[in-house]
Formats: structure tokens, sequence, C-alpha cells
């Protein structure tokens, strides 16, 4: 296959050659990683499977929350969203090799999920009285749609950007505003029943009915944090260094502000409604959180998801300088990763080790492999929609 020919505009917003050294690199580094993660399932296949649904369900809440926001860009516009729409588009874009990396969550479902295990549904009332949802195959079924869901919007809109950037038809921009509304609404209805079967049925027992946004919130703090670090890399050099402006950054963090004020919210409200009412099926879930090394890994996570970011994004120089604030969303990524980690793995084993090196494993070996084909799928197009209608007025705040 040859390669296509690009305009003379499209070359001008090409992207560096420096991402073709940092995708082989992430390559090289998420291939080691993967052989030991092969090498610690064999030795210890429950600490792998744990390993790989905390690793899988934070790389996967990057894409899908960069997809979120793209989604709101279209709809609300933003030069702040314009110039970085490229990389919203290429994480959408490995969507469908973030399923095949679904597939390992599936062979462990009965390490995982022990609604899966037919010798524990038969001596539990509970479980058989929750079977018509809780089952195998309803499961497998539910993540096709969801996956279904999240592929058709992206790649709706990935393939009409790339119409508007070689057509220049101006019905496309209104045609992704229309579609993007409709796209938002089932992201979040999606991503919160995601939530359910993947992280809230570990504890089958347990229900919280602000589960879901708090999910769905912790997708878009994971997402802005990681926008924030690579617009601040693709900003350091030729060709976005003239795309974005400190203007764009200030954005940047007034977002990620946002999101971490209400990841904190929603985070204790869900507590406060749980522990003032007191029921058995419900707090057993916190109280299990107080034990042992669990409490100080849940205060280390709100130090970094919420109090650390809050007070440093409340300065308006911070939020201006790229450097800077890169610093700031790098901590925020880590809190995202541990707070996935203090939720599943106390619901699995309360006395487990709070870190495994397989958890590290595992998280890199996903992240490297999903970094490369992030880099690939964004060095496909040039840096910024050309044809955008309002290309100009954004590129004029640089």
């Amino acid at each position: 296959m040859t390669e296509r020919r690009w305009s003379a505009e499209e070359e001008r917003y090409r992207a560096p050659a420096w991402l073709d050294r940092v995708q082989r690199r992430a390559l090289l580094l998420g291939v080691f990683a993967a052989l030991l993660s092969v090498v610690g399932a064999l030795l210890s296949p429950e600490h792998f499977f744990r390993a790989y649904l905390v690793g899988f369900l934070f790389w996967i809440g990057i894409p899908l929350g960069l997809f979120g926001i793209s989604m709101l860009q279209h709809m609300t516009g933003g030069g702040w969203g314009l110039v970085a729409r490229r990389v919203f588009e290429a994480a959408s874009r490995t969507l469908p090799f973030l399923a095949l990396l679904f597939l390992p969550l599936l062979w462990g479902r009965r390490s995982l999920y022990v609604w899966a295990r037919p010798e524990v549904v038969a001596e539990s009332e509970l479980l058989q009285h929750k079977q018509p949802y809780l089952n195998e195959p309803f499961f497998l079924g539910r993540a096709l749609l969801y996956f279904g869901v999240w592929l058709l919007f992206a790649l709706l809109l990935s393939r009409w950007s790339l119409q508007q950037d070689r057509s220049n038809d101006p019905h496309l921009h209104r045609r992704m505003q229309i579609l993007s509304s409709l796209g938002l609404v089932a992201y979040m209805l999606t991503a919160s029943f995601a939530s359910f079967d993947w992280l809230m049925s570990l504890d089958p027992a347990w229900f919280s009915s602000l589960f879901g946004i708090h999910f769905v919130v912790g997708h878009g703090a994971a997402a802005f944090a990681f926008l924030i670090v690579w617009m601040r890399r693709l900003s350091g050099t030729e060709p976005m260094a003239d795309v974005v402006a400190p203007r764009h950054f200030d954005d940047y963090g007034k977002f990620l502000l946002a999101f971490v004020l209400l990841w904190a919210y929603v985070s204790f409200s869900q507590f406060l409604i749980i522990w003032s009412g007191n029921l058995p099926e419900e707090i057993t879930w916190y109280v299990h959180r107080q034990e042992g090394g669990w409490w100080w890994l849940g205060i280390v996570v709100f130090a970094l998801h919420f109090v650390l970011p809050f007070f440093l994004l409340l300065s308006p120089a911070l939020r201006r300088e790229p450097a800077r604030l890169a610093l700031v969303a790098l901590p925020v990524l880590v809190g995202r990763w541990l707070d996935l980690h203090w939720q599943a793995v106390p619901s699995l084993e309360l006395h487990a080790p709070l870190l495994h090196w397989l958890d590290i494993a595992v998280l890199v070996a996903i992240g490297g492999l999903w970094l490369a084909a992030f880099l690939w799928q964004l060095k496909r197009r040039a840096l910024v929609p050309i044809h955008d209608p309002h290309l100009q007025e954004a590129l004029a705040d640089a």
C-alpha cells in the first residue's frame, strides 16, 4: 500500500519526526512489560487479572474521556478544543484496539466476578435474584453494545472531520454538532453502565446510584490531565508552537480544576449518603476500605486527585505556563490509577497487598501498547483541522 499524498496545507501541520522515536520507545516498553505480565499471569493468575482490570479501566478511561470532550467541543465550540481536536480523534480511533484488549477480562471473568461462578450462585439467594442481569451471556452482550456505540460515534466524527479537511464542505461542521449532541448522551449512559458491569459488580451486594457519574467524571479528569501533558509536549516544537497559546493552556487548567472539583464532590456525596444511611449492604464497602493500608491509600488518592491540583490550579499564572501545568496534571493521572485500584482490589481480596509488581507491569504493558497505537493514529493526519470554519479565530489566540 502506498502512502497517501498530503496537500500543501496538510504538510504545513504534519506531525514532527520526534513522534516516531516516542512511538518506538512506547512500543518496545509495552512489549517488554507485556512479556513480564505473561510470566506473572502464569505464576499468579489471580494477581494478573486484578492488575489487568485496573490497568485496562485506567487506560480506556483516557480515550473515552477525550472522546466525550471532543463531542462537547463540537457542540460548544472554542479554540481550546479546536487546536487539540486531532489528539481527541487519534485517541478515539484507538478504541478498536482497546476492544481487543478487553478479551483477557472475558477469559478471567470467573476469577474476577463471583456472579460468574455457578457454584457460588447456587449457594447465594442474592446472586440468584440478580442473575437476570448478572450473567455471562448478557455481560458479553452489553460489552459488545458499549464498544459498538463508542466506535460508531467516534469513527463517524473522525471520518467527517477528515472529509472536512479534504472537501471544505461547510455542512459537515453542523453535521458533527448534531451527531455529538446524540453521542454525548449515549456515551454518558453506556459508560455509566460499563462502570456497573466492570467495576461495581466486583462486589454484587453493593450498589450506589452515584457510581456511574463518578466513573465518567474520572474519565474527564484523566483525559484533561493527559491532554495537558501531550499538548505541552507538542507545543514545544513546530508546527504546534505557532498554534497552541498560553490562553489555551489556561482553559485546559480551568477544565481540569472543574473536573477534580466535581470528582471530589461526587466522591464525598456518595460517601455521605451511604455512611449516613448506615445500611449493612452499603456501608460495608467503605468499612473494608478503612482497614489496614487501604485507609492510607484512600488519603493518598484524595491528595493527588483533589487537594494538590485544587490549590495549584487556582493560580492563573501556573495555568498559563505549560511546563508547570503538566507537572500538576501528572499527579492527577497517578491519583486516577490509584483510585481505580482502591475501588477494585478490596472487593476481590480485602487483605491483598496494597501493590503487587504485576500492577505496575500490566499498567506499563497496556499503556505502552496503547500509546504506540495513539501516536500512530496522531501521525496519520495534519495536527489541526485545516478547513474548520473557526480555525483562523483559534489561531489568532496563538
